[in-house]
């Protein structure tokens, strides 16, 4: 069964984002207070704890949800391998795949640290279509 393994959040971009208990997901914008929130097609991005678990085999010490600047943490579902126009639902929230991976014009600290770095390959960015609240432990449904 596929659910959130974490909810993670930041006020500016490009830093790692913090693990909070729930957040509240806008329709059409994305997590309230996030700073990639906003009318947009990345509103919202995922990584699976599988992506983070590949990178600490690779020895990199410290990694935990949130420090690939992921705002919903996953288990049990292969992101990367979803088709564009995927529906999600997660509690009372849905949300749509949008973009599979992306460019990293400016490498990370992961990246200068290992020469790698799994989010532009393996997270995944989607779009608020129905709001609601998402706390860990909320399985992971996919609607088509």
């Amino acid at each position: 069964m596929a659910e959130v393994v974490a909810v993670n959040i930041s006020e500016k971009k490009g830093v790692p984002k913090k693990t909070i208990e729930e957040g509240e997901f806008i329709e059409n914008f994305g997590l309230k207070g996030d700073a990639h929130a906003g009318a947009w097609h990345r509103q919202v991005s995922f990584l699976g704890q599988e992506s983070i678990d590949k990178m600490k085999a690779l020895g990199i010490k410290g990694l935990c949800t949130g420090k690939f600047a992921e705002n919903i943490t996953t288990e049990g579902i292969e992101l990367y391998k979803l088709a564009v126009g995927t529906r999600l639902k997660i509690g009372d929230a849905e949300f749509e795949v949008t973009q599979i991976g992306k460019e990293c014009h400016q490498k990370c600290a992961i990246y200068h640290q290992v020469g790698d770095c799994v989010m532009p390959r393996e997270g995944i960015f989607a779009k608020v279509l129905k709001g609601g609240i998402i706390k860990k432990g909320d399985p992971i449904e996919i609607l088509s």
